[in-house]
């Protein structure tokens, strides 16, 4: 019998670690892994946190990001990167700069700016300098705060969200998942795509679930979309088979409890 064999599905996730397990970079791991593929990683930080909150990060050394990243690249056959908080100025410009001989290989980009208390994460020239890397993204996927962060505005509403997310996609010229979980007094929510290549707008409704458990959900939606891209899903398709995931790890993490605070979905819920 001939001996074959397959090649990973790779995904790069340049992230920051969470040390409690429900963010970040432990969260694109489980993700990109439950979703069908390997998971490669670049992280950016380290941070000192639980499911109450951060206590303290500390910022990887650029010159090391840069190398994590460039041996990833310059070795694994990577079908897609995902990215999520890059925290600085000096961090984004490293991965910008990293990513520039790279750009046949797909992005998602979380711009990850706004805490859930509503108190910028990023200062004003780490916000600029991350407003210069998102046309490099395949596609961006801010929630309602973070769009008002790229808009300059103050407020967004469920009747134009789709009018946000082209406005936000021609701006930055990328497409933009634009999320829907921030609106309030929504019993069902709705995501919407904004698709640049071809000037289209896709809606995704679901349920609104009631839980504490959604430590990380921006992390594992990207990282979602990520691994689908790299199987050899159109975006629409991939965003709607990680949109699909998500749902279900937060409805199956609804009655799991993990720390004191804001418990993590349950990423693989197909094995328990």
């Amino acid at each position: 019998m001939k001996n074959t064999t397959t090649i990973y599905n790779a995904v790069l996730a340049i992230a920051g670690s969470d040390s409690g397990g429900c963010a970040g970079i432990q969260a694109d791991i489980k993700s990109i892994s439950a979703n069908g593929g390997f998971a490669t990683t670049a992280i950016t930080a380290i941070t000192a946190q639980n499911t109450l909150g951060v206590n303290a990060i500390y910022p990887i050394p650029t010159v090391e990001i840069k190398n994590q990243i460039a041996a990833v690249l310059t070795d694994i056959n990577i079908g897609a990167i995902k990215i999520g908080m890059l925290q600085s100025t000096q961090i984004i410009k490293t991965v910008t700069d990293s990513l520039r001989a790279y750009n046949n290989i797909p992005v998602v980009l979380d711009p990850v700016m706004v805490a859930s208390s509503g108190h910028n994460l990023l200062d004003n020239s780490a916000l600029e300098a991350l407003k210069l890397l998102l046309p490099m993204a395949t596609l961006i996927t801010p929630n309602i705060p973070e769009a008002l962060v790229l808009l300059n505005i103050d407020t967004i509403s469920p009747e134009n969200m789709p009018e946000m997310a082209k406005k936000i996609g021609k701006t930055y010229k990328t497409s933009v998942l634009l999320k829907g979980g921030h609106l309030e007094n929504c019993t069902s929510l709705m995501d919407v795509l904004y698709v640049y290549d071809t000037d289209s707008l896709h809606n995704f409704s679901k349920t609104q679930i009631d839980t504490k458990n959604t430590h990380g959900t921006g992390c594992t939606l990207s990282s979602a979309i990520a691994t689908h891209i790299a199987l050899g899903c159109t975006l629409k398709n991939a965003v709607q088979k990680g949109i699909t995931y998500t749902h279900q790890a937060i409805v199956a993490g609804k009655r799991k409890e993990l720390g004191q605070g804001n418990g993590p979905v349950n990423h693989f819920y197909k094995l328990y």
